[in-house]
């Protein structure tokens, strides 16, 4: 097997380095302790084809596929780790699920605005008692007219202080058919936010509240029996969820690893003692082992066989990879690095939460024992 980038995929790479190194390392530290969702990066990429990198041309998008977005990913998070997030919403998560069943008339209204960074898009799908169990969901979409009239509730919604739309689970009757989608406008009567609270890493949310929210036929992207639909782009969503993590993992090794080569007790630079090299033998090969389970889900999920399972294993191993990474490297910083003036222990703030954030390392680890015992095992009583 060859684990070498193509040409192509290099020089991809490397503009992509070229492009952060210019614009995105002097500021680096100033959008990482800045909660909102930075636009003026969505537009810069927009301008320069890092938005819809996974999004099919005719649709406004690149025409790329899962690894080029991961290396978009690794090269803007190794420069300006907040930057990463642009990538991921640009290229995974509600926009590709939106691109992918949007109607005409939705990516005429929508897509053109999102992928030019005028307009952002979240996720709203967990609830209070609907987090890992989303099938739980009791936000309800009932029949008015040839629209659906939506009441309920959502939590810990991506970007929802600065979102403009909102993809929103909806269950228009009992069951898993009965699960679907809709897109809600923020200035649609009855949508109101809550108070924002702020995260561990900084960044803000706000809960979101439907009072018998009016939403036309144009709106509803999937109807009943979307559920399996838009859960499915989870996996990509997944990727893109690795790729940042272990992307900060090494962003942090590589500030710790200039530092230890600078930093002077007893006499000599830090680097030259045992201890210090062994963190950083673990370091490396969690970086260099994270990196090929990533690389072997997004490779093949272009090929066309997307698999829940290599998905799954890269997020619960780079996930748990990129926190480690960033915790040592807080270690060997010291005082230094635990500092607020240091982008490390952002790292290390941040890529906590992808531990628990699109699928809870638990729950990866629950879909790679049905694949060892090739079975389901349900977590609900009863069944």
């Amino acid at each position: 097997m060859d684990f070498n980038l193509t040409e192509e995929q290099i020089t991809f790479q490397n503009s992509v380095k070229n492009l952060a190194d210019k614009y995105l390392k002097k500021d680096n530290l100033r959008r990482a302790h800045d909660p909102l969702f930075p636009k003026d990066i969505a537009k810069l990429f927009s301008n320069n084809g890092l938005m819809g990198i996974t999004l099919p041309e005719k649709d406004g998008g690149q025409g790329g596929n899962l690894m080029d977005a991961v290396l978009a990913i690794e090269q803007v998070a190794l420069i300006c780790p907040r930057s990463a997030d642009v990538i991921q919403a640009g290229s995974f998560g509600p926009i590709r699920t939106f691109a992918e069943y949007a109607t005409d008339y939705q990516k005429e209204k929508y897509l053109k605005k999102l992928l030019n960074g005028e307009m952002v898009i979240g996720l709203g799908m967990t609830e209070p008692n609907a987090g890992s169990a989303v099938t739980d969901l009791t936000t309800k979409a009932v029949q008015d007219g040839n629209g659906f009239r939506v009441s309920g509730s959502k939590v810990f919604t991506s970007n929802s202080p600065d979102a403009d739309i909102f993809l929103i689970y909806v269950r228009y009757h009992e069951g898993i058919n009965g699960i679907g989608s809709v897109i809600m406008d923020t200035s649609m009567p009855g949508f109101s936010k809550g108070k924002s609270s702020k995260y561990t890493n900084g960044e803000e949310w706000c809960a979101l509240y439907f009072d018998n929210v009016y939403i036309a036929e144009e709106n509803v992207l999937l109807g009943p029996g979307g559920f399996k639909k838009q859960i499915s782009g989870f996996n990509a969503e997944r990727i893109g969820n690795s790729a940042r993590s272990l992307a900060l993992g090494e962003f942090a090794f590589n500030v710790a690893k200039e530092y230890a080569l600078t930093r002077e007790q007893f006499g000599k630079k830090i680097c030259e003692f045992q201890g210090i090299q062994w963190k950083f033998s673990d370091m490396k090969i969690q970086i260099e082992a994270g990196r090929l389970l990533l690389y072997r889900a997004a490779i093949n999920a272009d090929r066309g066989f997307p698999s829940s399972k290599e998905t799954s294993i890269a997020k619960a191993f780079c996930n748990k990879a990129g926190f480690e990474i960033s915790n040592e490297a807080m270690q060997v910083m010291g005082g230094t690095g635990y500092s607020q003036e240091s982008l490390v222990e952002y790292c290390f703030r941040k890529s906590r939460g992808w531990q628990i954030a699109g699928g809870s390392t638990e729950m990866m680890k629950n879909r790679i024992a049905e694949d060892i015992f090739e079975r389901r095992f349900s977590q609900r009583p009863n069944e």
